[in-house]
């Protein structure tokens, strides 16, 4: 199971937002390629990375500080506000090893099966719950579709890769939704990435147990309540 130590950016600045609060931010750093040096030191090999203005906006304002990122050369993924072919064409040509699509996939599942259809495995999909729905526009609005019927439809369109979030354990270190991630990859062939309050080395033992692909870890381990070293020994 791979690990992804997560970087959220705002104004350059890498931070972690609560259940999806951008009125609950908090800075860690100045610089998120420093970051990314500090995760590949300790063993890593991949990065999930959320611009969160471009998630509101759908424009990419931290482009240059996610290309600095990519200049590291961590697997890595790219997510918020990527709604258009340009946007993913740009990603992908600065050295992102795959995009994640969120608001397009619900709002516009035929730019989804085209990005989907010409890059494949480089496409995957943010699947972000509340109550039950696929949240969209950076968690601050609901859609009326449930997370089982969007997994099976991504799941139809070819998508490889389903990074799913439970909103409401985000930021809050209270463990990880394991029944939700276990009724996923015991229902769809799709691999899940789970996101959302992975605290302990014990959740991560559980999310590799029941067949998740990946697991990504942000807060925990910027308060240090996790170590990235015990979680990526957890995951081999």
């Amino acid at each position: 199971m791979k690990i992804f130590p997560a970087i959220d950016i705002v104004g350059g600045k890498a931070v972690r937002l609560t259940q999806g609060d951008y009125n609950k931010m908090k800075v860690y750093r100045d610089s998120p390629a420093e970051v990314a040096e500090e995760f590949k030191q300790k063993g890593a090999e991949c990065v999930h990375i959320v611009d969160l203005e471009g998630a509101k906006t759908g424009l990419t304002p931290n482009f240059e500080a996610i290309r600095d990122i990519l200049s590291v050369g961590l697997f890595s993924e790219v997510g918020g506000g990527i709604r258009t072919f340009e946007t993913v064409k740009k990603y992908l040509a600065a050295g992102a090893s795959r995009v994640i699509l969120g608001t397009a996939a619900i709002s516009d599942p035929e730019f989804l099966k085209r990005c989907v259809g010409e890059y494949g495995e480089k496409i995957a999909v943010g699947a972000d719950v509340k109550n039950g729905k696929i949240a969209v526009k950076g968690w601050l609005e609901s859609s009326e579709t449930g997370l089982l019927d969007f997994a099976e439809n991504m799941q139809k369109i070819g998508v490889s890769t389903l990074i799913c979030t439970d909103i409401s354990r985000d930021g809050e270190m209270r463990g990880a939704n394991l029944e939700m991630y276990k009724e996923l990859t015991s229902r769809f062939k799709i691999g899940i990435v789970a996101s959302g309050g992975v605290t302990g080395i014990d959740e991560i033992i559980k999310l590799k147990a029941c067949g998740a692909e990946g697991a990504i870890i942000g807060k925990a381990y910027y308060e240090g309540l996790i170590s990235l070293e015990d979680a990526l020994s957890a995951a081999v």
